[in-house]
């Protein structure tokens, strides 16, 4: 059974998870309307990890027998000054995200709810790679500086990533 604490603590979790995937379509958006199809598409395929994040809290909550309560998402920005301004602002959303993981790991320690702190490891490590993505595509943007050749190299780029569930997710949907 879970904790009520834990269980409030991985439902608000679980709401950061789905504005960040709202945060994320909106710089999708942003990019598409700057004629960035690459960009977009990166920043679509966050958003649909970042959903897939929330459905793993959703999962978990209803595993342990606890109540999914979903909150209001507050509405995203919807501009911004510039592709690097953009991927400073996902650099800083996802530090932001690894204190947000890095509390209910420390709340599931205080109260030594093993379970949780088993399930919150995943995205321990899950937050070391989007910081890491973040600022890998940041500093390629730095690279290019105001290029727009370079820019639309990245682009292309960009372009090519593609979302790829885990395995354990893909399983279940076999």
């Amino acid at each position: 059974m879970l904790n009520e604490q834990m269980e409030k603590a991985l439902n608000e979790q679980l709401n950061a998870e789905m504005y960040s995937s709202y945060l994320y379509l909106s710089m999708s958006a942003y990019f598409q309307s700057r004629d960035l199809p690459g960009f977009a598409n990166w920043m679509r395929v966050q958003a649909q990890e970042e959903l897939m994040h929330a459905m793993k809290f959703y999962d978990f909550i209803n595993e342990r027998g606890g109540r999914v309560k979903l909150d209001t998402i507050e509405g995203p920005e919807v501009e911004w000054e510039s592709p690097q301004s953009t991927f400073e602002h996902v650099l800083k959303h996802e530090q932001k995200v690894t204190g947000l993981i890095n509390g209910l790991v420390d709340k599931a320690i205080e109260l030594k709810d093993h379970a949780s702190n088993n399930f919150l490891q995943w995205f321990v490590d899950e937050q070391v790679e989007e910081e890491a993505s973040a600022s890998d595509v940041l500093q390629k943007i730095k690279l290019v500086g105001s290029d727009g050749s370079g820019l639309l190299f990245l682009d292309q780029e960009l372009g090519k990533r593609i979302f790829t569930p885990p395995a354990s997710e893909q399983e279940g949907t076999q």
